[in-house]
């Protein structure tokens, strides 16, 4: 038995799993909003339930955002690797230092369970160099500023569930990014280096010009107000001034409530055009997978992105659901040999 915990911006998601190297059956599930410190959340809603699955855990995994450059491949946790990770969590502030505090609450939890890290970033780490690289001075490209693209896991679970040559895999939640997928392997995608860039999301802006944020500065604006201001008060959030929430933002779009309008209209056009981007990557399109929480649902924007997208020519349309956590039982099992040979 695995234990799968996915601790994102806004959920807090956990599943026990057995899986193979190419299947997972899930056993047990669990999901909640964040709210509140996450250790008394972990301990006080998870921990119960839990316990009756407790004896039968072998390992547990979970998703990390950022691995940077030293991590490109699901890890086995160990104090050097949390360490190394500590120093990055800058990269994605929202993601990434939950995902450790996650890790450290299961070592007090079970101290005996192996951990594994599996980072969206890691499927990312087939791209092209001129899809990764910045056009920045050399010094800086040294230190690691490139593009990494995240999304990894799910964009992963979609080409592996959707087996095409050319594949755009559209992850569309609160945070949001398409992969130019070429023969099961990703060559581009619309986050850089950190989860900041490409789509507009429930309250991150993506791309911006960075002279406006120079502006910004000069006008006395400090870092950790661009820092909040970027990943938390903007997108659908900040345009609308009333929610960051995709249902929500419908039900009051269909109400003439102007920001909502707006919201809509800029997340759709900078939808279609990074769509238009990644075929112009891939030479062509053959499929077009809509997943995540907005992808995976909204029948509307399924029929709006067909009508506008039809210059593109004949390709197929698909939604898939989300499988994070089966990715990463699955890539467990292909990482430990233990799991790889049952299971599932």
């Amino acid at each position: 038995m695995l234990l799968v915990l996915n601790v994102g911006s806004s959920s807090l998601k956990a599943a026990v799993l057995t899986a193979t190297a190419a299947s997972a059956c899930e056993h047990w599930r669990a999901e909640a909003d964040r709210q509140g410190p996450l250790a008394e959340q972990l301990s006080q809603w998870l921990a119960p339930q839990l316990e009756p699955w407790r004896p039968q855990l072998q390992a547990a995994g979970h998703r990390v955002v950022h691995g940077g450059e030293a991590f490109t491949a699901t890890t086995r946790v160990t104090p050097a690797v949390l360490e190394q990770l500590d120093a990055i969590s800058a990269l994605a502030p929202l993601h990434n230092p939950p995902a450790l505090e996650a890790i450290r609450w299961l070592q007090a939890w079970q101290p005996q369970l192996p951990q594994w890290a599996c980072f969206d970033t890691a499927f990312h780490a087939s791209l092209p160099p001129e899809a990764s690289t910045y056009a920045i001075p050399t010094a800086w490209r040294q230190q690691g500023c490139r593009r990494y693209g995240f999304h990894g896991l799910n964009h992963q679970h979609v080409a592996e569930a959707v087996a095409c040559p050319r594949l755009i895999s559209a992850h569309l939640g609160a945070g949001c990014s398409l992969a130019a997928v070429r023969d099961g392997r990703s060559i581009d995608t619309t986050m850089g280096f950190t989860p900041l860039e490409g789509l507009v999301m429930a309250s991150r802006s993506g791309s911006v010009d960075p002279g406006l944020l120079l502006h910004l500065q000069r006008q006395g604006l400090s870092l950790e107000d661009l820092d909040q201001g970027l990943n938390r008060q903007s997108g659908l959030l900040g345009l609308s001034e009333l929610s960051g929430d995709w249902r929500q933002l419908r039900s009051a779009a269909g109400a003439g409530h102007h920001g909502a309008r707006l919201a809509l209209a800029v997340f759709l056009h900078r939808l279609r055009r990074e769509i238009g981007a990644m075929a112009a990557s891939l030479g062509g399109v053959d499929q077009i997978a809509l997943s995540g929480g907005i992808g995976a649902h909204d029948d509307q924007l399924l029929e709006e992105l067909k009508a506008t997208l039809s210059w593109l020519g004949p390709v197929g349309w698909l939604r898939v659901p989300a499988d994070e956590e089966g990715m990463i039982a699955r890539l467990i099992s292909r990482a430990d040999p233990v799991f790889g040979a049952g299971g599932g």
